[in-house]
């Protein structure tokens, strides 16, 4: 895999080259792992669906992204390939975690009532602490040994390549990870007349079950 990595490296050297921008790059190459749908994309999107606590969801992704991007950037990404037990480790509790809020996703699919809301219902009044859901959030993004690879360890090379530009890059990268989470998590209410019903809320939430189960496998197999 940190073959694969490296060549990935090499071929965003090679194509973007020295005429664009240290920024830009970073924007770019960040926004081409960050859309990838996955197990924190998919948690966003639903909060962003049910209006529940979405800037406190969202500003931990970003938050989270800053401090990875950083990382990668400032070197630690080099600590992460030297240390394969890391990824292995995180591999293992972030599969069983996926498992736990696919099951907790799986029960609200096949409850009777469901738990459709309504869209113009003020967050307020849809109940729920907020910790558990900031908790859910970092969980999902920490948890996830693909934030070590692709955050940390791609980007973190590709930031490397671009020299005394590299800050620059990691702005690019923190800027495109800043938009897509604001994006996905407040553009989602669009998507909100869909769903107010019960039944379209266990279609999704035994979408996202099966999602995370897949990514879960993905993660142990891979």
């Amino acid at each position: 895999m940190l073959r694969q990595y490296s060549s990935l490296v090499l071929h965003h050297n090679s194509f973007y080259g020295r005429a664009v921008p240290a920024s830009l790059h970073g924007f770019a190459a960040s926004l081409a792992l960050i859309i990838a749908i996955g197990s924190q994309n998919v948690f966003v999107l639903r909060q962003g669906l049910r209006r529940q606590h979405v800037l406190a969801v969202v500003t931990v992704c970003i938050l989270s992204d800053v401090v990875l991007i950083a990382a990668g950037a400032g070197g630690v990404g080099l600590l992460v390939r030297d240390a394969p037990g890391l990824v292995t480790a995180a591999r293992w509790g972030g599969a069983a975690f996926l498992l736990v809020y696919a099951a907790s996703a799986a029960r609200r699919a096949l409850r009777p009532d469901g738990d459709g809301l309504e869209p113009s219902a003020p967050e307020s009044a849809r109940g729920g602490g907020v910790w558990p859901v900031v908790l859910t959030a970092l969980a999902l993004t920490w948890l996830n040994p693909h934030v070590y690879l692709d955050t940390v360890l791609l980007l973190g090379s590709i930031a490397a390549t671009h020299g005394q530009q590299s800050p620059s890059f990691a702005l690019g990268a923190i800027a495109a990870s800043a938009s897509w989470f604001l994006a996905l998590g407040f553009g989602a209410r669009g998507l909100g007349r869909f769903l107010r019903s019960p039944r379209a809320w266990r279609v999704l939430d035994g979408g996202i079950a099966v999602t995370m189960i897949v990514i879960a496998i993905l993660l142990v197999s891979g």
